[in-house]
């Protein structure tokens, strides 16, 4: 019983630390749409490098890759970021949305560099955010 009462007080009182934590990551001035000098794909994704990197090895689309990534809907309501939670995030490229596996073979390590990803490249209107999305990523490491 008293291990049950101390996991209840612990996570009521990190609770409030991680939602503070998520707030303060605000939404950049330009989430609304891409800049004129953000460059734009063949396919639609925007992006614009906001710190160069220090790499010079571009990740495949069979890489895994470890990030920290902070995600916003145009009206610049955060909804997720690893960032926030203190977390960077591993995964294979090829695992997840299109824009990721698209934009994230565009940077070197060390970089952080801002996407604006049309719904056809992120959750293509079957989930929850819908529509442009816009993330500011991080990639830490290829694997």
């Amino acid at each position: 019983m008293r291990l049950i009462s101390f996991l209840v007080t612990l996570v009521l009182c990190i609770s409030p630390a991680i939602a503070m934590t998520q707030a303060s990551i605000q939404a950049p001035p330009d989430v609304k749409a891409p800049p004129a000098d953000a460059k734009k794909t063949p396919s639609g994704l925007a992006y614009k490098v906001i710190k160069k990197g220090t790499g010079s090895k571009h990740p495949a689309a069979t890489d895994s890759v470890t990030v920290h990534y902070t995600g916003w809907t145009t009206d610049g309501k955060m909804f997720d970021s690893s960032v926030a939670r203190n977390m960077p995030a591993t995964f294979p490229l090829n695992g997840v949305i299109a824009g990721w596996t698209e934009g994230l073979q565009l940077m070197v390590e060390s970089e952080k560099t801002r996407f604006w990803i049309p719904q056809n490249l992120a959750y293509k209107g079957q989930r929850p955010p819908l529509g442009m999305l816009v993330f500011d990523v991080e990639l830490i490491k290829i694997q």
